[in-house]
Parts: C-alpha cells; structure tokens; sequence
C-alpha cells in the first residue's frame, strides 16, 4: 500500500457537487493499494497512522497522534499513487491492484481504522473532487513494502 498523509485543519470530497464526506482538524489519505498487498499491509498502515505524532503540543512540537488530538480521518482512494511514469508521456496505471482487490483491501483499512477514531471516506471507482487545508502544510509518503 501507499498513502499519502496530510494534515489538514479541514478536507471534503465530493461527487457530482455533492459533498460525501467531510472532517474538521484531522488527517486526509490519498490511499493507493498494489497487487501484493494483504492484511498484514492494512494492519501496519493503520497502526502507522493513527499513532504517528505530527500534530503540535502546548509547546508547538509535533507530538500528538490524531487519536489525542479527537481528530478525524478523510480517506481516499487513489490508484495513480502507482502510476508508473518512466516512458513516454502518459503514465501507465499497470501496477495498481486490480479493482476487486483495491476494493476489499480500502475497505478492510477504513475498517479497521474507524476501530481508533472516525474515518469518512469517498466512493471508490469515482471522479472526486477533493478539497483541503493542509496544516504546516504537513504531507508524509507511507508505503508499507518499504519499512
């Protein structure tokens, strides 16, 4: 898996002008998901996550968690985070799981996430429009094949 992380004072997404899903002060995802991914891909992304310490204390360091701060969490699923851009001009999308995988390994991982705080998430397979502000602007690139 790849996500992207951004920490984000507040983050929408929306379908056809329809808003689907929104958070205040919390964590937005762009959630990519690769062939080879398991269980065990999703259970060390979520447990990455939600304990990672990028929000700031009573003293501006970043030492909080989204869990301490009551924070949410916006995911998004996003295949391009695989895209392969070595030739030509368009990027070729060939190692991103195929859709049925990608499917169950998003919603095995916005599961298990809702476990530790609440997650909102787009629809999977559709034209978003996602809107955000990202806070610092804090962005971390997660993948859990590189440890």
């Amino acid at each position: 898996m790849k996500i992207i992380i951004q920490r984000v004072s507040k983050a929408s997404v929306s379908i056809d002008s329809q808003i689907v899903g929104a958070i205040e002060k919390g964590l937005m995802l762009l959630v990519g998901v690769g062939p080879e991914d398991k269980q065990e891909d999703v259970d060390y992304m979520v447990g990455k996550i939600v304990n990672m310490r990028i929000f700031s204390d009573d003293q501006d360091k970043m030492n909080l968690s989204v869990q301490d701060v009551k924070g949410s969490i916006l995911s998004i699923s996003q295949f391009t985070l695989y895209a392969n851009t070595k030739k030509g001009k368009r990027p070729a999308f060939t190692g991103a799981a195929s859709p049925e995988l990608a499917r169950q390994i998003y919603d095995n991982f916005n599961q298990a996430l809702s476990a530790h705080c609440p997650v909102q998430k787009g629809q999977f397979g559709a034209d978003m429009q996602v809107s955000l502000v990202n806070d610092g602007p804090v962005t971390i690139i997660l993948d859990s094949k590189n440890r």
